[in-house]
């Protein structure tokens, strides 16, 4: 990531910026171990600009909290779209890996452990999580209702396991980062098609 400087830059074109170095920060070293300072020397810049832009860390934080949580509810409600109400889980993975494949911490800032219990940042991941949950649960609904299975427990059950196979298969990726979003979702199509899920 290049440093987002301070000379002929607009206003939102150096928060994007700062928000982009912030991400990878987080997303490497997660909340609890990252400085305001780590961000500002990473960025080429001064400390003071990010309080001018974000008002703290947790303000820092909950707009890159925003923009990857955007970015991934949009990608699996446009996959989901496109796979019509079954949702197909390879689709799902695609899309997820194509949204990130330039922001690869992206999930790891939504699903970091050591953030705070609760207040707005909590509140915003959350929400996110939430979004995403809710899109996964309607997948393996509908996917298991295609199929002609109603029974409410076999629901939740699915619904639990895609949940943490996202979670596994995109930690999986942080830990092989030569990998490709087009790499990975060759070897998801592989893997599901072994297990006959694709």
């Amino acid at each position: 990531m290049g440093k987002a400087g301070t000379k002929g830059v607009s206003r939102a074109d150096r928060e994007g910026q700062i928000i982009d170095v912030a991400v990878e920060e987080f997303g490497a070293h997660g909340y609890a171990g990252v400085s305001v300072a780590a961000v500002a020397g990473r960025a080429g810049i001064s400390k003071p600009l990010i309080y001018s832009y974000f008002e703290s860390k947790d303000g820092l934080y909950l707009a890159c909290v925003h923009r990857v949580g955007g970015l991934l509810v949009e990608a699996v409600a446009a996959a989901r779209s496109r796979s019509g109400t079954t949702g197909h889980a390879l689709d799902t993975l695609s899309a997820i890996f194509t949204a990130v494949e330039g922001c690869r911490h992206a999930w790891s800032v939504l699903y970091d452990p050591a953030l705070p219990p609760a207040g707005e940042m909590r509140d915003a991941v959350n929400h996110y999580r939430g979004r995403l949950a809710a899109m996964g649960a309607a997948g393996a609904t509908g996917l298991l209702t295609h199929s002609g299975h109603d029974d409410a427990l076999d629901h939740q059950l699915l619904n639990h396991v895609w949940q943490y196979a996202v979670t596994a298969v995109m930690r999986w990726w942080s830990e092989h980062p030569d990998q490709s979003s087009a790499d990975m979702t060759a070897r998801c199509a592989r893997l599901l098609t072994a297990l006959g899920a694709g």
